[in-house]
């Protein structure tokens, strides 16, 4: 049954990342201390119950899938997909790693590390946030380039967005593509927010047009009033601070949902009686003033004053 696994396993990643080239392809076994991680990995790589089960499999059957990398101008490898794999090693106590070595772009490299990461069963908003954004900027970067050659990784569809084909491949639609994208605009701590539940998404989208300094600013209104906003909420933040008036008070009357006190006028029944005969109704004064009112209205739009004097 191993023997099998192992060839569904190895099939699958052919299937993932292309077949390897005629001949086959061979992989080596390289020091862990030359396998460096790949500039601006989005994933995280947590000492959890899951990598001690994949470090306590590792320590028994060894690295059944190698990694990819390539070489990096300084010297060494830059691991393109098998971070987590590393780690294993290391926890399982060995010194190398079996990994595929290829010559890749930029390009290439954030494709296959991205796909490869986005298969894991369970992916935090902060991860697939800055994932989508490298992947979706490296689709882009790759439909304006003439010189490539489409690999099964990433085919080109004829007449369709790079966020079409993006939404066709991980089951998201585009416009929650481009929501958690938004989330890269965050500070950190509310980004990590959003990783724990603390903040919804949406809210936390609308948040994202904030400043950096409002949302510093937001964040001390956020820890001392004990609240996270709501989408309702965010969204009237997001309105003040377009306007240019989003200030802490702002921020606390919106947070603790105050509002601006109704204007109330109160005319005493003593003073209007001056004004009305006796017959008058409350109905029928009421006519005359909202009447009164709508003449001075008119008044002050056409800039009269009522009070023309020649000069």
């Amino acid at each position: 049954m191993r023997g099998s696994a192992g060839k569904i396993q190895l099939a699958s990643l052919e299937d993932f990342f292309g077949a390897p080239p005629s001949g086959g392809e061979a992989f080596q076994e390289i020091p862990l201390a030359v396998l460096h991680p790949f500039k601006g990995h989005p994933f995280h790589v947590t000492d959890d119950e899951k990598m001690q089960e994949m470090a306590e499999s590792v320590g028994q059957h060894g690295i059944l899938v190698p990694g990819i990398v390539r070489p990096r101008p300084g010297g060494g490898y830059e691991l393109v997909s098998g971070h987590r794999r590393k780690r294993a090693c290391e926890l399982a106590g060995l010194d190398t790693m079996p990994v595929f070595v290829r010559e890749l772009d930029d390009d290439e490299a954030v494709l296959i590390m991205v796909d490869s990461n986005l298969q894991r069963e369970r992916i935090l908003p902060s991860e697939k946030a800055f994932a989508y954004k490298m992947k979706l900027d490296a689709m882009k970067h790759r439909g304006k380039r003439t010189d490539l050659t489409y690999s099964p990784l990433d085919k080109k569809s004829v007449g369709t967005t790079s966020a079409q084909r993006l939404s066709e491949k991980t089951g998201d639609s585009q416009p929650q593509i481009y929501r958690y994208i938004r989330l890269t605009y965050l500070l950190p701590a509310l980004l990590q927010m959003v990783d724990e539940n603390k903040l919804v998404l949406r809210p936390a989208v609308e948040l994202s047009y904030l400043t950096q300094e409002e949302q510093a600013l937001l964040l001390e209104v956020m820890g001392r009033l004990g609240v996270v906003p709501t989408l309702e909420q965010a969204q009237r933040l997001k309105t003040y601070s377009q306007d240019g008036q989003l200030t802490a008070a702002v921020m606390d009357a919106v947070l603790a949902d105050r509002k601006p006190a109704a204007v109330q006028v109160t005319l005493k029944k003593d003073r209007l009686k001056q004004y009305f005969p006796q017959s008058y109704t409350q109905k029928q004064m009421e006519d005359v003033i909202f009447s009164l009112l709508e003449t001075w209205k008119s008044q002050q739009k056409g800039g009269g004053t009522g009070d023309k004097r020649d000069g």
